[in-house]
């Protein structure tokens, strides 16, 4: 976790992300195809913290890194936005736009301001 100068947002290197929150950025979080190609591991900081089998049965825990709530629910929306673009296979462009309608629409506008892309 480390201090930022904006007081939210989001930053994307590749598949991993962070996520600001009142100037503290906390990631990265990312995303791989499990090793048998059936489902997709979900990590915090290198450590899996939960798997999607299908669209009916998604497991993930992050109580053990004591997150903030609005860190956890703003990761869980930008997770699913983007493994919904990467499937539906929208281009760049495409999956932004839908990250920010969907963050707006969810109440997490202040998020959508700063978009920082390594």
């Amino acid at each position: 976790m480390s201090h930022h100068s904006s007081a939210h947002g989001l930053r994307f290197e590749d598949t991993r992300f962070w996520v600001i929150h009142r100037r503290l950025e906390y990631g990265p979080f990312d995303y791989e195809w499990s090793p048998d190609l059936r489902g997709i591991e979900l990590t915090y900081c290198g450590q899996k913290f939960g798997e999607i089998c299908s669209e009916c049965e998604i497991y993930a825990d992050l109580r053990e890194h004591s997150l903030p709530m609005r860190v956890v629910e703003v990761a869980s929306v930008v997770m699913g936005c983007m493994l919904l673009g990467v499937i539906s296979g929208h281009n760049s462009w495409e999956k932004t736009e839908f990250l920010k309608r969907t963050l707006a629409s969810r109440g997490y506008e202040q998020f959508c301001s700063q978009f920082e892309a390594s």
